[in-house]
Parts: structure tokens; sequence; C-alpha cells
């Protein structure tokens, strides 16, 4: 299994690095665009649609992310869009969260498909913008979910249940605890310090996401990093909530040793349109 996820790992990264750095962003968003389809894909079949109605929705998730690009979206403001997915993903997944996972099986199979479709969209906007205002702006977003995910992780395993008793979220991950949630943030906020004082000595072409953040002021730059952080938690338990629905450890098996793209991108998926939408206002 080890050497299965390094070798996907490594696969990926020569993949998408070169295309991240490359001086136009259209491979880079080719490549996000095919993984936005796969991702429709694994949405599909782990809300029981069968494998011929799960591979045409790939395909017309591919279709209409071509038809944005094509028509000029990428390179057009975005703010009632932007405002729209950040209401739906505060609104309507704290709504998910608290009715639990049986609730999502009861709802109509047609509307989560619809719901899936709109965030997988969404977010593949979200990418490729970000991806044209620079490539430092775009990393930036990418690390702060890394770094809430590996903050999580290590702050769960050395804390976890032993400060607060209460589980996040027991029915749904039963392995995440409030205090991987709190370390997760903490380490958010040392990276936007860090890299916004990168900033200041690299003096990039395009500055970062944080750079951005902190010409608002300190005050709203934190709170900024701490809802964006919070949010990379609510992605990451609401694609759980889907699979435990659906009684899936894994996505799919696409990514051998790592299960499938939902699961490497689920934190993002609330994340990079919240961010847009704060660039944006």
């Amino acid at each position: 299994m080890l050497k299965q996820r390094v070798i996907t790992a490594l696969l990926l990264l020569l993949l998408l690095l070169p295309a991240l750095f490359y001086r136009d962003p259209a491979p880079f968003n080719f490549l996000a665009l095919l993984f936005v389809a796969a991702a429709t894909w694994e949405w599909a079949r782990l809300n029981a649609w069968a494998m011929p109605a799960s591979t045409l929705a790939a395909a017309l998730m591919a279709v209409i992310c071509a038809l944005l690009w094509w028509s000029g979206w990428l390179a057009q403001p975005l703010p009632l869009i932007w405002l729209f997915a950040g209401a739906a993903w505060v609104l309507l997944g704290g709504w998910i969260l608290r009715a639990g996972v049986p609730a999502w099986g009861q709802l109509n199979r047609s509307f989560r498909m619809l719901v899936g479709l709109l965030a997988l969209v969404v977010t593949w906007l979200a990418v490729a913008q970000a991806r044209l205002i620079g490539t430092n702006f775009l990393l930036s977003i990418f690390a702060l979910v890394w770094a809430a995910d590996i903050g999580a992780y290590f702050a769960g395993r050395t804390w976890g249940s032993r400060l607060i008793k209460r589980k996040l979220a027991a029915s749904i991950s039963p392995g995440k605890s409030w205090e991987g949630v709190f370390g997760g943030m903490a380490v958010v906020l040392l990276l936007a310090w860090g890299w916004t004082r990168f900033d200041l000595w690299a003096q990039p072409a395009v500055p970062s996401f944080y750079n951005h953040l902190a010409g608002r002021g300190t005050v709203f730059a934190v709170i900024a990093c701490l809802f964006l952080a919070a949010m990379s938690v609510v992605g990451d338990l609401i694609e759980s909530l889907v699979k435990r629905s659906a009684g899936a450890k894994d996505s799919s098996k696409l990514l051998p040793g790592h299960g499938g793209v939902l699961d490497r991108v689920d934190a993002m998926l609330p994340t990079l349109p919240l961010a847009m939408m704060l660039y944006t206002f």
C-alpha cells in the first residue's frame, strides 16, 4: 500500500507540477477539468447512479467546463457566483452535517446529483480563475488546505479527545477531533504569516492570497484564514458523510493507494470558491 501511495503521488506530481508552473495556464486548467470530470463520475457512483449514467455525467461535466472556458467565463469577474457558492456551502453544508448520514440518503437522488455537479463546476471555475491570477496566488490557497489537513492530523494524533471529550462528528468521521480542527487553524495562521513575509522579501510578480487578505488588515486576514480552515473541514466531513451513506470506504480506486479524486480534493470544494469570494469582495 505504501509503495502504491508513493508511486501514485510521484506520478501526480510529475503531471501537475510542470502544468502548474508553465507560463500558459491552459495546460493546468485542462488537467483540472479532467480531474473534475473524474470526481463527477465518483460522485454519481456514490449516489447510486449506474455506470453508464455516471460516465455520461462525467462527460457532461467536461463539456460544461469546456463551454464555460470557450465562452470566456474564466476571464470574467464572477462575484455573484462566488457569493452564491459561499452562502450555499455555509448554509447547506451546515444543514447537511446537522441532519446527518440518514437524512442524506433520503434526499432525492437527482437533487443530490445536482448539488454535486454545481459544487464541482464552481470549484473548477475557482481553480481556473485563480491560476489565471497567478501561480503564487493559486498555490497559496492549495497550501492553506494542505496546512489545515496536516495540522489537524498531528494535533489530533497528539491531543485528540484529551482536552475536549466530545468528538467533532462521531457519527460521520469518528477519528476527527476538535483538537485537530484547532491545530489545523493554528498551522494555517502560521503559514499565512510566513507566506506574507516571503512575499515582502521575494516581491513576486503576483502576490499570494494571504498578501491580499493582509492588505485589508490583520484582523480581517486572521478571521478569513480561520474561516477557510474551518470550511476545509466541512468539505472533508461532507464527503465522509456521502461515503458513509453509500457504504464506501473510498470515493473510488482511480488513484491507487489514495482512493479517489474526491478523497484528495474534498476539502478544496468549499475552500477555493470561498477564497475567490474573499478575493473578489
